[in-house]
């Protein structure tokens, strides 16, 4: 391919140069949380290698050492390509390969080479796969787990400070039977709680590598246990329990675990957006709105209308779902992408899990202190309570269906609480009616009479 210009201080080598020049697409590199975990694949092999004698010791600690460095983040900018690759990730391989080289080949003395020693008993083919399960199922236990734990039991908290708080029940955005925002809130804890339960379902196969599949799966130039002892190395540095894959064809040739994962990060996702529109509408006002609640002032709203404050919280949430729904879109397509005996969108996959984990992450804990913060408008609620014609639903039993219609619509059409008219249009006394249209009590469910 002739002679190619590497900058005299870079740490990689031509082939990382030439994917550089080759993909100037986005000018958006590889997540660095992707190339650890190459980077940690790399020191697995190296151990696993020399416990089998097949690498030197010595290389094997120096490639080691400079795995370690890279993991701990002091040479991100070595790794510059593009996302928009080689749909192997071989630019991305090979780019680690020869950083891990150079760093190796300087701290021992003697040449290490990128593609004898760095990638022994590797293929972009099963590095790159694997690389896709190890960062994601990092992510997923580090950052995004403890994140929606957290925010479930924030929910919880606040809920369990409202559970005397009655509030109308809206179906449709119109008014409905009364809820307590404990109720309410408990249905949003349930999203939250299920998302990150089959996240967690998911970990047994996302911790299943490709690694020991070589170039299409059969393991050539591999070790047979060379991926066995890799995977005791990584759960001996992550606390995690990777394992080799119960099938290498099925690793190399489809990324559906990846889809899958995809699909649960949408659904949380979706979730997020419900809970986000929920306190936006809550919100609103704050005098021609529902105004339920007010959340906590964070920033001007606008910057010609004076004193205005906006949900800001909930709106940034609902962005991230919006994108997190969009990307998993993209991995969707890409997990078609298996011909024959590689998935050749593997890059993208990757990029796109570990920016829907990283954003997901990131605005959880924004929105649980929202949740946190937010104060109830009490004489609002209990304005609109009184009024709710709805409420008549509970004299149903009583008086049928077709009365309490009449009654509900003579209570609207005049702007007057139920109660009143209800007296006026029934036999019931006042206490009966009481009892039976209390909100709090038609939060129980069960009939009244």
């Amino acid at each position: 391919m002739g002679e190619i210009q590497v900058p005299a201080n870079a740490l990689y080598g031509a082939q990382t140069q030439r994917a550089i020049n080759n993909f100037p697409i986005s000018g958006q590199p590889i997540p660095m949380a992707f190339i650890h975990a190459v980077a940690r694949l790399k020191a697995a092999c190296a151990y696993a290698n020399a416990r089998l004698e097949r690498l030197d010791n010595n290389k094997a600690d120096a490639i080691i050492q400079a795995a370690n460095g890279v993991i701990e983040g002091l040479h991100d900018a070595a790794f510059p390509i593009d996302v928009y690759q080689t749909g192997s990730g071989t630019s991305t391989n090979m780019n680690v390969n020869e950083v891990l080289a150079h760093l190796a080949s300087r701290a021992l003395g003697t040449e290490v080479g990128a593609n004898d020693d760095v990638n022994m008993g590797q293929s972009s083919n099963d590095i790159i796969p694997s690389a896709i399960h190890v960062s994601t199922a990092l992510g997923l236990s580090r950052q995004l787990l403890p994140a929606l734990l957290d925010l479930e039991q924030a929910i919880l908290g606040k809920a369990e400070q409202l559970d005397r708080q009655v509030k109308t029940g809206r179906t449709h955005l119109m008014d409905a039977m009364p809820i307590r925002f404990d109720q309410e809130l408990g249905g949003w804890a349930a999203q939250i709680r299920h998302g990150r339960e089959r996240l967690e379902g998911l970990q047994s196969r996302l911790q299943q590598l490709a690694l020991g599949g070589t170039a299409i799966g059969t393991g050539i130039n591999a070790d047979p246990a060379q991926a066995e002892l890799a995977c005791d190395y990584l759960n001996q540095q992550t606390g995690l329990d990777f394992c080799p894959a119960d099938n290498y064809f099925y690793s190399l040739g489809s990324q559906d675990t990846a889809v899958e994962v995809s699909g649960q990060l949408k659904t949380l996702a979706v979730a997020l957006m419900k809970i986000a529109n929920d306190l936006r509408w809550m919100n609103s006002g704050p005098l021609t709105g529902l105004a339920e609640i007010q959340l906590p002032a964070l920033q001007p709203g606008s910057s010609i209308m004076p004193g205005k404050v906006n949900p800001v919280i909930p709106e940034a949430v609902a962005m991230v779902a919006a994108q997190v729904i969009g990307l998993d879109s993209a991995v969707t397509i890409a997990g078609q992408s298996g011909n024959f005996q590689l998935n050749v969108m593997l890059p993208l996959v990757g990029n796109n899990l570990l920016t829907m984990i990283k954003l997901l992450g990131n605005c959880s804990p924004l929105l649980a202190d929202t949740i946190t913060g937010f104060t109830v408008n009490e004489n609002n609620i209990a304005r609109s309570l009184a009024k709710n014609p709805i409420l008549v639903t509970a004299l149903n039993p009583v008086i049928g269906y077709g009365r309490a219609a009449e009654i509900a619509k003579l209570a609207y059409a005049q702007g007057r609480p139920i109660l009143e008219v209800a007296l006026e249009q029934t036999d019931l006394d006042e206490q009966s009616l009481r009892k039976l249209l209390d909100p709090m009590g038609l939060t129980l469910g069960g009939s009244k009479t």
